[in-house]
């Protein structure tokens, strides 16, 4: 199984589409920081808008661009006038809040949504995104990178167009299950859209670069497949091939991490799966994902979840990030 795939498999994400905009410049939309386990995204789908975020250069966006913030951070969109906003008017359809304004100017489409994710650490799933995400679904020109030909991404580029097309429909369709399908897509666009992400020229840096570097991948499969063994940097660089020196600097080039940090994560999210999903005891869980020391793994866990792991059971691992 793929480095994508492992995690989502660990790391349950479903979605919600909240709100399709229809604006006229000027326009904006401001977002506050979102609540916990939820992952704002925007699909822009037509029109041009620019995107501020974090105190940083603001960044330009065109129609099939797709928007995500992995953290959870505020974030303001709008239609680069620098004119202020027309206010905006609210109506529910179907099966979702549709909101429009009176500006005449240029014309914005936007879906926007969440993504949330499920009741399990999601360490390995945040700390390994960038704190923004932006992918370009409309653009398709580049070279061949990674062995993978200029047709392939554009394969997959395609394949996220028609997917925000069907979301575009389903999101003013008045058919039965419409609400409930537009949010199966939305949580397909996740999937969908860190894969494109991970396959560009310059995948950002953390999860979705790794997930480009097959030489890599020998010790991140025995990471997920044998988390309960002690594996030293030696021995992971072994199974890459590697020299211990060249495993690190590769590793820590790519993810901005070390691999005993992934493998701790890794760790922490099975055994949040298994305090949830099982009746096991919790030292016999921390044996499974690779901690003789009972103490040592109740300590890692409180640090690094923020509870115990029998009070994380209790929650039903409803808790807060540490």
């Amino acid at each position: 199984m793929d480095l994508l795939s492992r995690v989502l498999s660990l790391i349950p994400v479903s979605g919600r589409l909240d709100v399709r905009c229809h604006f006229g410049a000027p326009w904006a939309i401001a977002q506050d920081s979102a609540a916990v386990r939820e992952i704002p995204y925007h699909v822009l789908l037509s029109g041009e808008a620019v995107l501020e975020h974090g105190g940083g250069p603001s960044e330009p966006l065109k129609a099939g661009d797709i928007v995500l913030f992995p953290t959870g951070a505020a974030h303001r969109i709008h239609d680069g006038s620098g004119r202020q906003p027309a206010p905006p008017r609210e109506r529910q359809d179907a099966s979702l809040v549709v909101m429009e304004n009176e500006g005449s100017g240029a014309r914005a489409d936007i879906l926007c949504g969440r993504f949330l994710i499920g009741a399990v650490p999601d360490r390995l799933l945040r700390e390994h995104l960038p704190g923004r995400l932006v992918v370009r679904s409309a653009d398709t020109a580049g070279a061949s990178l990674n062995g993978t030909s200029e047709a392939a991404e554009s394969g997959a580029s395609t394949r996220l167009a028609r997917l925000i097309g069907l979301m575009r429909e389903e999101s003013v369709d008045e058919g039965p299950g419409s609400e409930a399908l537009v949010n199966h897509l939305s949580a397909a666009l996740f999937a969908l859209t860190l894969r494109f992400a991970s396959g560009s020229s310059q995948p950002p840096h953390g999860l979705l670069a790794l997930a480009a570097r097959p030489r890599l991948q020998p010790a991140i499969s025995a990471m997920f497949d044998a988390p309960e063994k002690p594996w030293t940097l030696d021995q992971l660089a072994s199974l890459c091939n590697m020299s211990r020196a060249t495993f690190v600097r590769q590793f820590q080039d790519v993810i901005g991490r070390s691999a005993t940090d992934m493998l701790t994560d890794i760790r922490m999210t099975l055994a949040g799966h298994k305090l949830v999903e099982s009746s096991l005891g919790v030292a016999e869980i921390g044996e499974m994902v690779g901690y003789q020391s009972n103490a040592a793994f109740q300590r890692i866990f409180k640090r690094l979840i923020g509870v115990t792991p029998s009070r994380y059971r209790t929650l039903g691992g409803k808790v807060e990030a540490a």
